[in-house]
């Protein structure tokens, strides 16, 4: 199965009462790995790109905090995008896909849990090299 075929939107549950809502990310229970990493992007002028590279072995599940955005992923012989809107929806991107987020609404922020500490060596930065790895 292809990198591309595994990625998914998980629905996170949502408690809501009449004091707001709620959502919770659980390791291994409603995602499928060890959050090691949070970030998140924010302010993200318009019109401009964020991603544009691909991993070796980290997982992610990005999830719009707040507004909405696109993440186009690539695993060098299909793409698909995905619409993000909801606070309780998040993506699922595996190993092994470029990835690039685009059209990111003017109050957009954008969380991503991450199954590993940050390590320059796991990135692919140049697409052509990505592209070059995936086939052989």
């Amino acid at each position: 199965m292809n990198p591309l075929s595994n990625c998914r939107i998980i629905n996170l549950p949502k408690i809501s009462d009449n004091r707001g809502d709620l959502t919770v990310v659980e390791s291994h229970k409603n995602i499928p790995f060890d959050i090691k990493r949070v970030y998140y992007l924010y302010n993200i002028p318009s019109h401009t790109d964020r991603g544009a590279h691909g991993h070796k072995k980290l997982q992610q599940l990005m999830i719009p905090i707040s507004g909405s955005f696109d993440i186009h992923l690539d695993d060098g012989i299909a793409q698909k995008t995905f619409h993000l809107d909801k606070p309780y929806q998040g993506l699922y991107i595996p190993p092994m896909l470029w990835r690039v987020l685009t059209n990111f609404s003017s109050d957009a922020v954008c969380m991503v849990l991450a199954s590993d500490y940050y390590a320059e060596q796991d990135y692919y930065r140049d697409y052509q090299h990505f592209l070059s790895e995936i086939r052989s």
